[in-house]
């Protein structure tokens, strides 16, 4: 019998790729997700490379009553938690609907859980918990700093929260970088609603003629070419981390109730630095501009991924060129359909 993973915004970038990778681990996912961020096709991609639909409902991780439900209907070993929203720019713009989203959601899926006597979480954190940090690369130890967005601040009072309950709730805390990519095959890939908010689908959508131009916002920072410095990881990667996670709960190998793990590559590339990667990779020009700086971003910062190495045995394999190169397939797959 296989154990049963149900993972919240299982249809949106990041989500729809664990969930094919952890049918692959053996584990059957069940998905929620309220496409408030995400496309029903995904399901379609899902379906090609597993050969079949996996469980899914439409429904917000706030309807505590669907999400009880759901657990009760299919008892699952534990949850991913995706199911946020994940825009930076957005986030300053919008914050009240970020606190609701990403905070409340939690608590719904937490109190959810504790009713129902699951205990193992997978939560979805983010490099943004570090600000701006006097040094890098970043360790898990790396004090974290202000918040330089309100998006920011959700993961950080995500992972109060997480820490809280950690009498009950066994949790492995994954600080992503910034996922970018697409499945190999084209099948999957990032679908973001509306004008893309991150970095590599307005980049390929600006190649494609569907933007006029890419803004790279600001070339004054202290950096050596004076653009923000990312650590970026490609989404089968991340998502291989993930599954390596829910194994390590399941199989009770976690050490401490609350479990912090950096999730990049120990890189750091400058906007300029992949835009040079994609038009080498792809042969091909993008059309950018030099714009003022962007409220929330951070200069720079990426991982020391000593701990998520030794620890969960998982290590990034792919470099910025596959990225690119995955990238641009995918937006080659959208123009086709």
């Amino acid at each position: 019998m296989k154990k049963k993973i149900l993972v919240t915004g299982g249809l949106g970038f990041i989500g729809s790729h664990t969930v094919v990778c952890l049918h692959e681990a053996g584990f059957e996912p069940i998905i929620i997700d309220n496409l408030s961020n995400s496309q029903m096709s995904a399901m379609g991609g899902i379906k090609s490379l597993i050969g079949f639909e996996p469980t899914f409902v439409n429904a917000n991780v706030n309807d505590t009553e669907v999400l009880s439900q759901l657990i009760i209907d299919h008892k699952p070993e534990a949850i991913i938690h995706f199911a946020a929203f994940k825009a930076v720019g957005e986030s300053v713009e919008k914050p009240l609907m970020y606190y609701e989203n990403n905070v409340v959601g939690l608590i719904s899926v937490l109190e959810v859980m504790k009713a129902q006597g699951i205990s193992n979480l997978v939560f979805s954190s983010s490099c943004t918990v570090y600000g701006e940090p006097d040094q890098v690369p970043v360790l898990e130890t790396t004090p974290t700093k202000p918040a330089q967005s309100p998006y920011g601040a959700t993961k950080q009072m995500g992972e109060i929260i997480l820490k809280d309950n950690a009498s009950w709730c066994k949790t492995q805390c994954l600080r992503y970088f910034n996922p970018i990519g697409a499945h190999p095959t084209a099948a999957l890939g990032e679908l973001p609603l509306g004008i893309p908010n991150n970095l590599i689908p307005y980049l390929t959508q600006t190649v494609a003629g569907l933007r006029n131009e890419l803004t790279v916002f600001g070339n004054d920072y202290d950096t050596p070419d004076g653009t923000c410095i990312r650590d970026y990881i490609h989404v089968m990667d991340l998502a291989e981390a993930h599954v390596k996670a829910v194994e390590r709960l399941v199989q009770n190998k976690q050490e401490e109730n609350f479990e912090l793990f950096n999730i990049g590559t120990g890189n750091g590339f400058s906007v300029l630095e992949v835009i040079q990667s994609f038009e080498k990779e792809n042969n091909i020009q993008v059309p950018h501009k030099i714009g003022p700086r962007r409220a929330g971003d951070v200069v720079k910062v990426w991982a020391d991924t000593t701990k998520v190495n030794n620890v969960l045995g998982w290590t990034a394999k792919r470099g910025l060129d596959e990225m690119m190169r995955d990238s641009w397939n995918w937006q080659l797959k959208l123009q086709k359909n």
